[in-house]
């Protein structure tokens, strides 16, 4: 999108002048949020109230101490596994009280990300290769659609499973399936897939899980789930084996009627415990790496070129999951879905967020019957569908489109994943990154230290000299050096002598020239010629030619 217009002004000004767009916007992103927060919530372990918690407090406190303008924040299905990992470990089977102790985890997770933005530890995020984020993530769709499609087919998989028992699972499920309960589960599926082949814009205006949910809701009714009772599927057909199947309420969500008794505190009697740090750290680190790729990646969609301040959006993020934790809420994170959603919809400035709070919390406290009618099965079609997107082949072939390296780290995270916890996965990957550049060459004291300087050539003229290896795990330094730098300067980069760019360096040096020139200033690469790509990828790693 062109930059056609003023910049949107903020803050008191920006709602006078942008309150038709982002009340709208936030109005359609609510009807998206709605069923994802409740989703999210029970995959995660918690009650179903708890995203909706979550996201009342990511628009209405969050929206105005964050330092981005047009990300929802909210529950996001990159942190289920997390959650549902520590309301597991910490219950020890029972899951109220690990429900209250995951609350405590968040609340303390909360004050490290609070901590991390005020020390301006955003920038930490580039020390996380995309590879192997992009496999965490991959691992975490797949582990979602292992759980979820038992909850689709109207089954649940044998107390205590562990993840590839639930997945040996799935054929007997879907052998053994409870026939209505599965038929509202496929016509969600159906549904989404059909509006993700959509191309018009009307009707895409119209939110697909809401057109889910509204069908869920219409075949709960049909098939009379209010009320417990037994049922021959297709009684008259020959060709079916049959035997009786049961459905009733169990299959919707529960709801308290007052919203009020859906807060619950946290309780830190296992503070002392390995898996309460365990949770701790998993919740803060993974929560915070999403956010900030997803503040990221918004900006980047921002019809206006607008940079969120990363670090005061940590601390934000980290302010709210502190109030959700503290009164019975799921983490948050800035949720990539729901914000791209928000441009779509034409949202200017962070009010979008703030009302799209306003309508949750004003549907809950009025519309709590409405909820109830929600078949979990609609629920759970929602969450397999942003599994599938999460660990789609489009994401594999993507990555082995930037190298095979890079295919490499993401199958290796994917599988130190799934098979043991994510801390791990995502330690597996980074080893398989730094074992791959020692490798290429890369001297051990340069895997953590990078050559460089910048000298004032002439009143507006930079140059940045490169020597060595520019890697993920060395480039933090510069990177906060080239921060710093006064916008307006023509910049050269001298990469005569860097022996080797990995794709992380080569990503960050693409976004860098995009933003640095989008506010007046000039970027050069001198050198990158003399540089062997790993692949054709214009990003690919590169090594110095031999002379």
């Amino acid at each position: 999108m062109a930059h056609t217009a003023l910049t949107p002004k903020t803050g008191i000004a920006g709602l006078k002048e942008n309150w038709r767009n982002d009340l709208l916007s936030g109005f359609l992103v609510f009807l998206i949020a709605l069923p994802l927060c409740l989703g999210i919530s029970m995959a995660s372990g918690f009650p179903p109230s708890a995203g909706i918690i979550t996201a009342i407090i990511g628009g209405i406190l969050v929206s105005r101490v964050s330092g981005s303008f047009i990300t929802i924040n909210g529950p996001a299905a990159g942190l289920i596994v997390v959650v549902l990992g520590a309301v597991q470990a910490l219950g020890e089977g029972d899951a109220m009280s690990g429900y209250r102790y995951a609350l405590a985890a968040i609340v303390v997770a909360s004050i490290i990300q609070i901590l991390m933005g005020i020390f301006k530890a955003g920038r930490l995020s580039s020390f996380f290769p995309a590879s192997v984020i992009h496999g965490m993530l991959a691992a975490i769709g797949i582990i979602i659609m292992a759980k979820q499609v038992h909850v689709m087919l109207g089954n649940a998989p044998e107390k205590g499973s562990s993840l590839f028992s639930t997945i040996a699972q799935v054929p007997h499920s879907l052998m053994n399936m409870n026939h209505e309960i599965a038929i509202i589960g496929f016509t969600g599926l159906i549904i989404l897939i059909i509006w993700s082949k959509l191309k018009n814009p009307l009707l895409r205006m119209i939110p697909a899980p809401l057109i889910v949910v509204l069908s869920g809701m219409a075949l709960a009714r049909y098939f009379d789930l209010e009320h417990e009772h037994l049922y021959l599927f297709l009684p008259d057909a020959d060709f079916l084996q049959h035997h009786e199947e049961t459905v009733g309420p169990t299959f919707l969500v529960t709801i308290s009627e007052n919203f009020m008794a859906s807060f619950y505190f946290p309780d830190f009697s296992k503070v002392a415990t390995l898996e309460f740090w365990e949770a701790v750290v998993s919740i803060s680190l993974v929560g915070s790496l999403e956010s900030l790729l997803s503040a990221m990646a918004v900006d980047k969609l921002d019809p206006y070129k607008r940079h969120s301040n990363l670090d005061r959006d940590l601390t934000a993020v980290g302010i709210g999951n502190l109030a959700a934790g503290l009164i019975g809420g799921l983490p948050m994170i800035a949720e990539i879905v729901r914000s791209s959603a928000n441009v779509t919809n034409g949202a200017k400035t962070s009010w979008a967020n703030f009302f799209h709070g306003c309508f949750l919390l004003l549907f809950v406290v009025l519309f709590p019957r409405l909820i109830h009618s929600i078949p979990l099965a609609a629920l759970a079609s929602l969450l397999v569908f942003t599994g599938y997107r999460l660990a789609s082949p489009k994401e594999f072939a993507k990555v082995m489109g930037v190298g095979k390296e890079q295919l490499l780290m993401f199958i290796v995270t994917i599988i130190g994943v799934l098979a043991t916890d994510l801390l791990v996965g995502v330690a597996i990957g980074i080893i398989t990154k730094f074992v791959i550049h020692l490798a290429r060459g890369v001297k051990l004291n340069n895997l953590f230290k990078i050559r460089y300087t910048i000298e004032k050539k002439a009143p507006n003229i930079i140059e940045v000299t490169i020597e060595g290896a520019a890697i993920f795990s060395n480039f933090m330094a510069l990177k906060t050096e080239l921060a710093t730098v006064v916008n307006g300067q023509n910049l050269v980069f001298q990469l005569n002598n860097a022996y080797l760019l990995d794709h992380t360096v080569m990503e960050f040096f693409h976004d860098f020239q995009h933003n640095y020139e989008a506010r007046g200033g000039h970027c050069e690469f001198l050198g990158i010629e003399y540089h062997d790509p790993y692949s054709d990828h214009p990003l690919a790693a590169r090594k110095l030619k031999p002379s």
